[in-house]
């Protein structure tokens, strides 16, 4: 990747900027906002037990199906013209959902708004390179850490606002910050409609045949398995800590829960750190290797010593989550084109979603077969080991178009 000269943030992309904060304000929305208001919903929707499993596995099925999708919407779109598209749906999904008169609408506007999601997902960090190349490790930290907003303020805030006002406006007010996130995106496309017809589009948009032809790269291959396994471990600690420590560590159910919020919490200084890291490092395998054995070191307290030392198992299994943000810089340091960073990363985030789809199907599934948690426990640690792979792959600096030109 060309080196570039570190301009002011505001540097004649001060509308960028805002659009990618605002972006990132609203990727987690849909997401979060549904479970905590649940029963809320169930008083005025009959939604059966299926139902709600069915709710509650569409998040990491659509944003791996727009994985592959939001490479095309960029070819069609441009980059802007697809995170306006994400936007749009996010904004009449949340509606949708808000005005549902039954259950097949509350899924249906659920699918459309996670769809948006999933395309902002991909498409952001693409974005960030194209307007700040100059701070992909600083724009990304910022913007992983408002994507931990955007998960913890709908979550914190649904139930107090469907109790005074109803589910319904719980719902529905996210629309209002998708619509606002439009705005300095619809500025930029009247701004720079010619620049991009003329030039921006041909080296925004990933040709057909390298997103088909990914598989063939180390690089893509070694990113995807970091981000895979990374994304199984999450999801399945989301899913079943609370339960895994309420039965081998004698945590309450409050306690349970303050565990699981620290997972999260770790990972906000994490999200920040990490980028800056991976940007200056000139082995990046090391920092793999950090949140390998914080995983690993994580999962072994848990299966050795779950009483004795707990809130240090759950900070270490939390501070694992350091491998997100470093697969998100990842993506576009080790591409030399925009094209290439949108299908890598639709690539390895569709394919890390879908296995992180199954993460906590197949602990649970475990858990079922062997009564107890030790089996499960092995089976985490045992993916989060596979991680040793890209950790020594990726030492050496390489970009996927090279290696696929080769």
């Amino acid at each position: 990747m060309s080196e570039h000269r570190p301009l002011p943030l505001w540097a004649g992309r001060a509308a960028a900027l805002l659009g990618i904060v605002l972006v990132a304000l609203t990727l987690r929305q849909a997401v979060a906002v549904i479970s905590p208001i649940l029963g809320d919903i169930r008083v005025d929707i009959p939604i059966s037990n299926i139902g709600v499993g069915v709710l509650g596995t569409l998040p990491p099925i659509l944003l791996a199906a727009s994985g592959f999708i939001a490479p095309r919407v960029a070819r069609g779109l441009g980059l802007d013209g697809g995170i306006v598209l994400a936007l749009l749906l996010m904004t009449l999904g949340h509606l949708v959902r808000a005005f549902a008169p039954g259950f097949a609408v509350l899924l249906a506007g659920s699918v459309v708004a996670l769809t948006g999601t999933g395309i902002g997902n991909v498409l952001l960090p693409p974005i960030v390179r194209r307007y700040f190349p100059d701070r992909v490790a600083l724009l990304t930290a910022v913007y992983v850490c408002i994507v931990g907003l955007s998960t913890a303020v709908p979550a914190a805030v649904a139930a107090p606002v469907a109790e005074r006002i109803g589910w319904r406006f719980a719902l529905g007010i996210w629309s209002v910050t998708t619509v606002i996130a439009l705005v300095p995106w619809l500025i930029i496309i009247a701004r720079e409609r010619r620049r991009r017809l003329s030039a921006a589009v041909a080296v925004e948009s990933p040709p057909p045949a390298l997103v088909t032809r990914l598989w063939r790269s180390r690089v893509a291959r070694s990113i995807t398995v970091l981000f895979s396994t990374s994304t199984i471990c999450t999801y399945a600690a989301f899913a079943w800590l609370p339960e895994i420590l309420g039965d081998i560590a004698g945590s309450t159910p409050t306690e349970a829960g303050v565990l699981l919020a620290v997972t999260g919490l770790i990972s906000v200084p994490l999200a920040l750190i990490a980028p800056l890291l991976v940007a200056r490092l000139r082995n990046v395998s090391w920092l793999i290797a950090a949140g390998v054995a914080s995983f690993a070191l994580g999962y072994l307290g848990l299966l050795l010593a779950p009483a004795t030392l707990t809130l240090l198992w759950v900070l270490l299994i939390g501070s694992g989550s350091i491998l997100f943000p470093v697969c998100l810089v990842l993506i576009n340091i080790r591409t030399r084109t925009q094209g290439g960073t949108v299908a890598l990363s639709g690539f390895a985030q569709g394919v890390a979603y879908a296995l992180g789809a199954l993460g906590p199907l197949l602990v649970g599934l475990l858990h079922d077969v062997s009564g107890g948690w030790t089996l499960p426990l092995l089976f985490l640690l045992a993916v989060i080991l596979v991680t040793t792979i890209p950790a020594v792959t990726l030492a050496r600096p390489a970009f996927v178009e090279d290696e696929l030109a080769s």
